[in-house]
């Protein structure tokens, strides 16, 4: 993990606990938990910040992609080989 670690006391499911222990080396528990922790928190804030942009992108705001993204990227390229022919 890298950081420096802490002692945190967590209530868990009986059953969610005894599948940890069949399932995971005693050395390795806490080591497993941070990462699922970890993982699911990166989750979480990637909802978070899916869910607070949403709407941010406005049609109205790019009338340049009227016609499609790939319109749009071949005339760019188009405008950068005209310049670099020139």
């Amino acid at each position: 993990m890298g950081s420096a670690t802490r002692q945190a006391n967590f209530l868990l499911p009986e059953d969610l606990l005894e599948e940890l222990k069949a399932n995971v080396s005693p050395r390795q528990q806490s080591r497993f938990v941070a990462e699922a922790l970890k993982k699911e928190l990166q989750r979480v804030r990637l909802a978070k910040a899916i869910e607070t942009s949403f709407g941010a992108w406005k049609e109205s705001d790019h009338p340049e992609l009227a016609r499609g993204a790939e319109t749009f990227v071949r005339n760019l390229r188009k405008s950068t080989r005209a310049k670099r022919r020139g």
